[in-house]
């Protein structure tokens, strides 16, 4: 079925209410992420020190950060779940979080020695992180494909590319449980780049798994 059919066809659809498309979408990113963080737990393990960890600002800095990616994400799939669902005076609030990080790592940098900015921006995990990130996005993805796909979207390339950047969000967020890395550059470099990976395996993915 084509992308213009779709359209057509849903000009005779009646959308579904809001509070159905909402929870909907919670529901499988939650169950996305329980799964995510339980794998995280069982394949690479849960950090040594998270007691102490969770007392340093940058522990939460870097949940809040992937969980406010996956946040904003989820908020434009709300609107594109919906049959001609224009998401875009959403979507550039997803710059929101990505410049917030930004702005901290440009100034850990300016006020780091020179040879310790190196350090800060590839840690010790450059090579594995996003990669990870983009594997514990895989439940998530899941749970939001089968959201999304129960409703009734008809930009499915937008709409999978929303799914694959909240389900990167929600991945990043379950691997943080395990990474011990906690400089700003690392976190917008690396963390941003497997957010950005699960994005768009979510934007290839769309046309075939969003389809109703």
């Amino acid at each position: 079925m084509s992308e213009d059919l779709i359209a057509r066809l849903s000009q005779d659809l009646r959308p579904p209410p809001r509070f159905v498309v909402a929870r909907r979408l919670l529901v499988g990113a939650i169950l996305g992420l329980l799964v995510s963080a339980a794998l995280v737990a069982a394949i690479v393990g849960v950090r040594p020190d998270i007691g102490q960890a969770v007392g340093k600002t940058m522990f939460w800095g870097k949940l809040v950060y992937a969980l406010a990616l996956a946040a904003m994400a989820l908020w434009a799939c709300e609107r594109l779940a919906r049959p001609a669902g224009d998401a875009r005076g959403r979507i550039g609030w997803l710059f929101a979080p990505v410049l917030a990080l930004a702005a901290a790592a440009g100034w850990q940098f300016a006020h780091a020695p020179a040879a310790a900015r190196a350090p800060m921006l590839m840690g010790h995990s450059a090579s594995v992180c996003p990669w990870l990130i983009l594997a514990f996005s895989l439940p998530p993805l899941g749970g939001l494909v089968w959201a999304v796909r129960g409703l009734a979207p008809t930009r499915l390339r937008l709409a999978g590319l929303m799914v694959g950047l909240a389900a990167g969000g929600a991945g990043a967020a379950a691997y943080a449980l395990h990474c011990d890395e906690m400089a700003a550059p690392f976190l917008v470099a690396w963390y941003t780049l497997g957010v950005a990976a699960a994005g768009v395996v979510g934007w290839s993915l769309g046309p075939r798994v969003l389809r109703w």
